[in-house]
């Protein structure tokens, strides 16, 4: 079996495997083939992948091969290209992307969606997520203090004592945990609100205070992941959220819900009674925002406050974060090739069965048809 690997588009960094990964690809007798270029912004050169046994092609190549590789899905026009029968694993962001499934199950591709990988002990090795989610809420916590016209610690000095900023972290799955544990080793004082209550042990086992909103819903059905609240619920946490907000110099957005847009945590009203020279880092900002000034891809200054709209902080540290999402990728790939090099796909394993959007024209993931088809289910 041939294995492509694709070049990013413009403004993504990071690469889906680097010579590392790709060496350990090889060891499962494929061949792996290369877009040119496509590790340069990651610091990989087309002779690394060629000294651990890859071979260097152009697009139009890798996109004949058997089973291709990549963290953005090809274009468009790219994907109409695609021979039936093809494998592709991207993160196709499904739930939000009806489109582009349509288009998968019309071209009868094999499309697995590492962003569906399911939230299981067993599936932590694969987990793009998580790993992407660590990168993000480090690097949110590095660019909130260099926006900050304050030090994140206290310091106790000639001229006086400087008091620490306090933090307030919107989320705490991985990258809010992160940014909890990244922002207390600034030395900053921290507090946290998650709708999972099963957060809030781990909130405080890093140093930071949980802010609790009683009443909720807090589903198992939902593996991992939250869920949509009640009204009374989110007015409850609005008015809690907005309080602990004003007071706050920096806060970490990381609140998402998949396959819906992100919560609005953070009004326009709350903003403007900030303190001036506070810092809103937003990582929801692709799917509107948890604040509501939220422009994605933008850094704006409302009411004194800097809000830093960025979903893919992941692609600044490109190295680190394209060696993470390949080692996920190699692991998720081991199980769906065979001994010989061959495609092999175990619908019993459920790891397979989840993260498989589409194959030979159905929808495989029942995560996906129960979002974007729910009438056909009911």
């Amino acid at each position: 079996m041939t294995i492509g690997l694709l070049k990013e588009p413009e403004g993504e960094n990071r690469v889906a495997l680097l010579p590392e990964s790709a060496k350990a690809l090889i060891q499962l007798q494929v061949q792996i083939i290369v877009e040119s270029g496509a590790g340069e912004k990651a610091y990989a050169s087309d002779k690394d992948y060629e000294a651990v046994g890859a071979s260097i092609h152009s697009r139009a190549e890798v996109l004949q091969a058997d089973l291709i590789l990549g963290i953005q899905p090809p274009s468009e026009e790219e994907q109409l290209s695609l021979k039936d029968g093809q494998v592709l694993v991207c993160l196709f962001q499904p739930l939000s992307n009806k489109e582009l499934v349509e288009r998968f199950l019309d071209k009868k591709i094999t499309s697995f969606s590492m962003d569906n990988v399911p939230r299981t002990t067993r599936a932590q090795a694969m987990d793009v997520l998580s790993s992407m989610a660590t990168v993000a809420g480090y690097k949110a916590v590095l660019m909130a203090a260099s926006h900050s016209p304050r030090f994140f610690p206290m310091f106790m000095t000639a001229a006086g004592s400087i008091i620490p900023s306090k933090v307030l972290i919107l989320g705490a799955g991985v990258a809010g945990l992160q940014a909890i544990a990244s922002a207390r080793r600034l030395g900053a004082v921290v507090e946290a609100f998650d709708v999972r209550a099963a957060a809030q042990e781990e909130v405080k086992s890093l140093g930071a205070k949980f802010v609790k909103v009683e009443g909720a819903k807090d589903e198992a059905s939902a593996g991992g992941y939250a869920v949509e609240q009640s009204e009374e619920y989110k007015a409850k946490q609005q008015a809690l959220i907005q309080e602990h907000a004003k007071k706050s110099n920096i806060i970490i957005c990381t609140a998402q819900i998949p396959g819906r847009k992100a919560p609005v945590l953070i009004t326009k009203e709350t903003v403007a009674e900030m303190a001036p020279g506070s810092v809103i880092v937003d990582l929801a900002a692709s799917t509107g925002g948890n604040c509501e000034l939220t422009e994605n891809n933008q850094i704006n200054e409302k009411h004194g406050v800097t809000i830093i709209g960025d979903s893919n902080l992941p692609g600044t540290m490109p190295m680190d974060a394209s060696k993470m999402y390949g080692k996920n990728m190699v692991n998720f790939l081991k199980l769906i090739i065979g001994k010989e090099g061959e495609l092999m796909l175990n619908w019993e394993d459920d790891i397979v069965q989840n993260t498989c959007v589409t194959h030979q024209g159905e929808i495989r993931s029942e995560r996906v048809k129960n979002i974007l088809y729910p009438s056909e289910i009911n």
